[in-house]
């Protein structure tokens, strides 16, 4: 990194060198080009005899010293111009790729936390099943308790390994008309009963929705959703899903009462690696890669998302079809 910054040390260091050469030449050229001038109407009007010559010659001159001037001053100015742009996006750059390379390896260590917490407790609890005689209820609690964190390392994988498909534009949809309805009712309760039965997820999902739509692919455009919406409701979720046929198509809404997201961000956690800059969010599990992978998701189906305020607090996230 210390390289790097000395790099764009001595870049920055021979932009100005090249721009204060330039003006001083450019200052000399015109030093020279005033000399030459005025000594061309020396000699004219040292040769000559008639004095209106003398000054139609003079002016001439001076017409024509203005309009090398205007001419050096110009493109001067224009290669200036053209060297401070270059030199602006050069910094735009070099601040784009810093700020990637950061995201970048926050989610690293994103990563490598969400990997080891997983396997870790999933680890434990299997160690204890080994290590003690356990009544045969307590031994379910601990096997369950690894097939979740077990199931929770397996969608982690999935979202990492669709992030990559779908950067380098090996995701294909396979389109057929399927009843989401039914999808998105399934969905819920294989990956969220618990929070439906304990009433911290809701649903108001119309009956007998179709779309066209990849079956394989359209889950995780769900799951990342309500995964968010449960993430930053911290201790009080309370979440809606809902799916309904609108006048324009079809609207899936998922609506949250949990931190928000601000009004400068809601476009930008969609980029790729993207957390919230607000620390008590950041300190939430997460990779940044959720909805990016929503956005991609959205995008192939030409949809529409969009990220509203929900009132007194929360947000809601609405796809529209």
């Amino acid at each position: 990194m210390q390289k790097k910054s000395r790099s764009i040390f001595v870049i920055y260091l021979l932009f100005a060198y090249i721009i204060a050469q330039f003006l001083w030449w450019e200052i000399l050229l015109v030093k020279q080009t005033s000399s030459i001038i005025d000594a061309k109407q020396t000699i004219a009007a040292l040769n000559a005899t008639d004095q209106i010559d003398v000054k139609q010659k003079i002016d001439t001159l001076q017409h024509e010293k203005k309009m090398r001037i205007y001419m050096i001053v110009g493109e001067g100015t224009v290669f200036l111009l053209l060297l401070l742009v270059g030199a602006l996006k050069i910094k735009r750059y070099n601040e784009r790729e810093a700020a990637m390379a950061n995201q970048q390896k926050n989610f690293l260590l994103s990563v490598t936390h969400e990997l080891k917490t997983p396997i870790a407790a999933t680890k434990l609890q299997l160690q204890t099943i080994l290590k003690h005689q356990l009544d045969k209820e307590k031994e379910k609690e601990l096997i369950e308790n690894a097939l979740k964190e077990t199931e929770r390392l397996n969608k982690l994988i999935d979202n990492v390994l669709l992030a990559s498909r779908m950067d380098n534009d090996q995701i294909t949809l396979s389109k057929e008309e399927i009843n989401i309805s039914e999808l998105v009712r399934s969905i819920l309760e294989t990956y969220f009963k618990t929070k439906l039965q304990n009433g911290e997820l809701k649903e108001d999902i119309e009956p007998n929705v179709l779309l066209k739509t990849d079956a394989v692919i359209f889950p995780s455009l769900i799951i990342n959703l309500i995964e968010n919406a449960i993430k930053y409701s911290f201790d009080a979720v309370d979440v809606l899903v809902s799916l309904k046929r609108t006048a324009g198509g079809i609207t899936l809404s998922i609506a949250d009462k949990g931190c928000g997201i601000g009004d400068k961000e809601k476009q930008l956690v969609f980029d790729r690696f993207y957390r919230v800059g607000s620390e008590e969010v950041r300190s939430t599990k997460g990779t940044g890669i959720g909805l990016y992978i929503v956005k991609q998701i959205v995008d192939a189906h030409q949809a529409n998302i969009q990220i509203k305020n929900n009132a007194p607090k929360g947000t809601i996230i609405n796809v529209e079809f």
